[in-house]
């Protein structure tokens, strides 16, 4: 089918819902579909950049598409979809809720897929407006939480059997082979010895602070964090500093391409998640999320330990991972230190969690996500 993705994100950037729209679209176009992307921006970036910096190989085509920010996602999402009717596409797959309403009203089947709350003034209006229209159409939501947030909030509105949880997903083929943490290290020169790894963003919400605590207490292990905006960086490596901690190496950000060797060079990967998960804009996820290093952290073959939120149980349990309470500092250290001491049970529930990998890449979650759509 010809599909036109549309979505808000800027591409290329180092944002978690930039990754995950290059993500869907990649995998709708491996499973071979005619996939184009629509995208703001006033300049296109060479496939062979967006190859490395996203981690994808199938290529589809990318559109960037002018905007005036005074009007918001208006502006944008009304330019998208009339260069989208231009094409005559099979489907509109769209996470801008704007550009879902319009190609409705155009008559064209339409996915909108959603990773948070109806937001803004307009937000619940158009929602309904979504429903009205009688032209297929399908919505996804990351999380089973977050559909059920929906659904109470818009009950008369929404069809329920036209929502499709699909769960992120995971290149699960740019795991294979991966080496073990010992040859990793190695391979990244990285201290060698035990060590424990975060991987994202270091936004509020993400257990910073908590990470640094357990540094602090057991310089024995090796603390490895990837990611962070330049800015983060700089202050906690500072903070390090001043602490007198130097059991911590923080790479600042690295490629999608080759964040599997730094995942797989962690004997334990650390979900330190708040009640409170901030993102890039903002808001609180902590009940909806659906965080993409939990599956990275799944196909990378690795013990993890996360913070014991409800959502996070939609996937792992505690076969494929150990829980604690968020920020309870005693837990999460002694959590650490009992697997350090156990590379059984560590096995044990790396194999577990990897035993599901291959159910939860972005290929299987976009066959799902069009299964039966248009029948």
């Amino acid at each position: 089918m010809k599909i036109v993705c549309i979505a808000a994100s800027f591409i290329p950037s180092n944002t978690a819902n930039s990754i995950q729209v290059m993500k869907v679209s990649h995998a709708l176009a491996e499973i071979g579909h005619d996939v184009t992307l629509l995208v703001p921006g006033d300049q296109g970036i060479p496939w062979e950049d967006l190859q490395y910096h996203y981690g994808v190989q199938q290529a589809f085509d990318i559109q960037w598409i002018s905007e005036n920010l005074t009007f918001r996602r208006y502006d944008f999402a009304l330019k998208a979809l009339r260069e989208a009717v231009r094409m005559k596409p099979d489907i509109i797959y769209t996470w801008v809720l704007q550009a879902a309403v319009l190609a409705l009203w155009h008559n064209l089947p339409t996915i909108l897929e959603m990773h948070d709350r109806v937001t803004g003034k307009l937000g619940p209006w158009l929602f309904r407006q979504f429903w009205r229209f009688k032209t297929p159409k399908r919505l996804l939501t990351i999380t089973e939480a977050l559909k059920n947030v929906l659904i109470s909030d818009f009950e008369s509105y929404v069809e329920k059997d036209q929502i499709l949880v699909t769960h992120n997903g995971v290149d699960i083929e740019r795991y294979q082979g991966q080496p073990t943490p010992q040859i990793a290290r190695q391979q990244l020169d990285l201290a060698p010895g035990f060590t424990a790894g975060y991987t994202g963003h270091f936004y509020a919400g993400r257990g910073m602070d908590l990470m640094f605590s357990l540094a602090k207490s057991l310089p024995e292990i090796n603390f490895l964090w990837v990611g962070g905006e330049p800015s983060d960086v700089m202050l906690w490596r500072k903070r390090l500093q001043d602490a007198q901690v130097e059991n911590v190496t923080l790479t600042g950000f690295v490629s999608n391409e080759i964040l599997p060797n730094y995942q797989s060079a962690c004997d334990v990967l650390f979900m330190p998640y708040s009640y409170k998960i901030a993102g890039s804009g903002g808001g609180n996820s902590a009940e909806i999320a659906s965080p993409m290093k939990m599956f990275e952290y799944i196909a990378a073959g690795r013990a993890i330990i996360s913070s014991d939120l409800p959502v996070i149980h939609e996937v792992l349990d505690d076969q494929t991972a150990i829980f604690c309470v968020p920020e309870d500092f005693e837990a999460w250290r002694n959590a650490l230190l009992a697997l350090k001491s156990d590379p059984v049970r560590r096995e044990s529930l790396a194999h577990n969690a990897r035993a599901m990998a291959a159910t939860l890449t972005w290929r299987a979650r976009e066959e799902k996500a069009l299964q039966d759509f248009l029948l």
